[in-house]
């Protein structure tokens, strides 16, 4: 176990608890106000049973962060509650479950790799690449005199994902998309 400040805890880091459980970060965000204390706020996962909690420590506040492995894991198929990976060298499967994926389940595609953070050999969190490709299969039809400058639209990925999308992007377009926000980032040049 290492010791961190609180300032200093990012997304996906395992921390142990002062309950003595490890906690997955899901987010964390540090607030500086002109007078006070600066505090960050941390939404963990606890490991053990998938509860959310959300702490504010103040940001030199010292947390236990725990040492976990990364791993690059191939994704296979989803099998109910479930979604199978594989270890591309020894091809040990392993079954993570649903919970641990949780909102990003929708940018699993067959054969991807993925990061799988691991801690006494369980799975504990999962990182995608930080921008991936899809193709739109439904929004709003292109107005025309509608400029790049007026608001966005919503459009349905072929992944099922929404999101929020320029007007000049038409049904057919492929896109790449930012994974850590899910937001729009640029056309695909394929």
């Amino acid at each position: 176990m290492a010791v961190e400040t609180a300032a200093n805890i990012r997304k996906g880091n395992v921390i142990e608890h002062t309950d003595g459980q490890l906690y997955v970060v899901l987010k964390a965000e540090s607030f500086r106000p002109g007078k006070g204390t600066p505090t960050t706020t941390i939404d963990m996962r606890r490991i053990s049973d998938g509860i959310k909690v959300s702490n504010t420590y103040k940001t030199q506040e010292k947390l236990e962060r725990a040492f976990v492995e990364e791993v690059d894991y191939t994704y296979l198929y989803a099998d109910g509650e479930n979604f199978v990976f594989m270890h591309p060298e020894t091809f040990e499967q392993l079954m993570v479950p649903a919970a641990m994926v949780g909102d990003s389940a929708p940018l699993l595609q067959e054969n991807m790799t993925v990061v799988l953070q691991m801690f006494n050999e369980v799975a504990v969190s999962i990182s995608f690449p930080a921008r991936m490709t899809f193709e739109i299969t439904e929004t709003e039809p292109v107005v025309k005199g509608q400029t790049a400058s007026s608001s966005y639209k919503p459009a349905i990925l072929e992944n099922g994902l929404r999101i929020m999308v320029p007007p000049h992007i038409g049904v057919g377009t492929r896109i790449i998309i930012n994974t850590e926000e899910m937001t729009y980032e640029t056309r695909a040049k394929d």
